[in-house]
């Protein structure tokens, strides 16, 4: 987040909106007057100076979550490049001036503390319809992060031992979610495994085959709540480490949820959205298909599978998120990671010692020596041997962590 200073001393440049702040996220603490910020232990707004919390009002009227919008009636669909676009926002406490990325949407005042969460929505953008608040607060994030890179197999050793307190930030990022009925037609081919014996005497040997057919059906399937992330302004990957998020347990959009953290409007607009998601609901489709043709032909293979899928009764939500993000340097390179602000699951990149990844090459070659080996002591004694040899998926997943 770009900070200024007073307004005597900010540049607004015609790339800049000015804005102001809701008042439902400047309450004041009813005991001391302090500043109330959202808490992910007790869900309720916090003093962060007499510690009294505030409990968020829904409303009765209001719905409890977000609800379930049909995709076709949806106005504004398109995504929004704002990276270079800046707005002001006036802290309606003290009266200084923030400059703030334009996809910003919420924070904290650098100079009184009062919050500064954004109108929901501008003109040409949809509002949220639901959050998933925090439930891991910063401490629990560190906790997490610590226990995840002591399982990072390659990191050297030294940063494990060395790393020290983190600052984490508290964002909230935007994401779609898609329900859909789905009808498939598909077409693939299944393999059936035999065995059969070939040879005679000291040459006798058992050997497999696959036999091939061709099939093809129909496959009808619900799909609910796909998720698509709505920035493109994050390592995508990491963001895809951490997930799944339970999206089932959001609420009704309400600005307190943001009080204290940072959250940030989508750049992914809603068409867009659909189209990744279309592309996610056809490998589920793929996955349910090879089961079912497993299942009904008894198959030990499957590949080939074509479908051509109609989609029905699209819905659509908007929801926020909640993710830790920090980072840590080793040998003046960071490193970033982020953490599921609502599971604890963690995802990032560490440094790669390369005397442990030498070891771990040795230990496979060595254990595909030994299996060679056990492999001509069977061939020698007429035993059949193992028709497949460990993979190195694992250690190569590990690598890349």
């Amino acid at each position: 987040m770009n900070q200024s200073s007073f307004d005597g001393e900010l540049g607004v440049t015609e790339e800049s909106s000015v804005a102001s702040t809701l008042e439902q996220t400047d309450k004041k603490c009813p005991a001391c007057d302090g500043t109330l910020n959202f808490d992910p232990a007790s869900g309720m707004l916090v003093c962060a100076y007499c510690g009294k919390s505030v409990a968020i009002d829904f409303g009765a009227d209001g719905p409890q979550s977000a609800e379930e919008l049909d995709f076709f009636r949806a106005k504004e669909r398109e995504s929004y490049d704002w990276g270079t676009q800046t707005k002001v926002v006036e802290c309606k406490n003290c009266g200084a001036k923030t400059v703030y990325d334009a996809l910003e949407t919420a924070g904290e005042c650098p100079y009184c503390g009062s919050n500064q969460v954004m109108e929901a929505s501008d003109e040409d953008t949809l509002a949220p319809g639901g959050i998933c608040p925090f439930a891991v607060d910063e401490t629990a994030a560190g906790d997490c992060f610590k226990i995840w890179l002591k399982r990072r197999w390659f990191c050297p050793s030294s940063v494990k031992k060395n790393v020290g307190k983190l600052l984490f930030h508290g964002m909230y990022l935007p994401y779609w979610t898609f329900d859909t009925n789905t009808d498939s037609y598909y077409t693939a081919r299944y393999g059936i495994t035999r065995t059969r014996t070939v040879g005679s005497g000291k040459n006798r040997r058992t050997e497999t085959y696959t036999s091939w057919y061709r099939t093809d059906g129909y496959h009808k399937e619900f799909i609910n709540d796909c998720l698509i992330k709505g920035t493109v302004r994050h390592d995508q990957a990491i963001l895809s480490k951490i997930e799944p998020f339970n999206t089932e347990a959001n609420v009704a959009y309400r600005p307190e949820f943001l009080a204290g953290f940072v959250a940030e409007r989508y750049s992914v607009g809603l068409e867009d959205a659909w189209e990744n998601a279309k592309v996610s609901i056809n490998r589920i489709l793929e996955n349910s298909v090879e089961r079912e043709i497993r299942r009904y032909h008894h198959a030990d293979k499957v590949d080939s599978i074509r479908l051509s899928t109609k989609h029905h009764d699209i819905t659509y939500k908007y929801l926020m998120l909640p993710i830790w993000a920090s980072h840590f340097t080793y040998r003046s390179k960071s490193y970033q990671f982020m953490v599921n602000g609502q599971t604890g699951r963690v995802g990032g990149r560490t440094p790669v010692s390369p005397w442990r990844v030498l070891l771990a090459v040795l230990i496979g070659l060595g254990l595909a020596a030994l299996v060679f080996l056990l492999m001509i002591v069977f061939s020698e004694n007429g035993i059949a041997a193992p028709t497949e040899l460990p993979s190195a998926p694992l250690m190569i997943d590990l690598i890349g962590q």
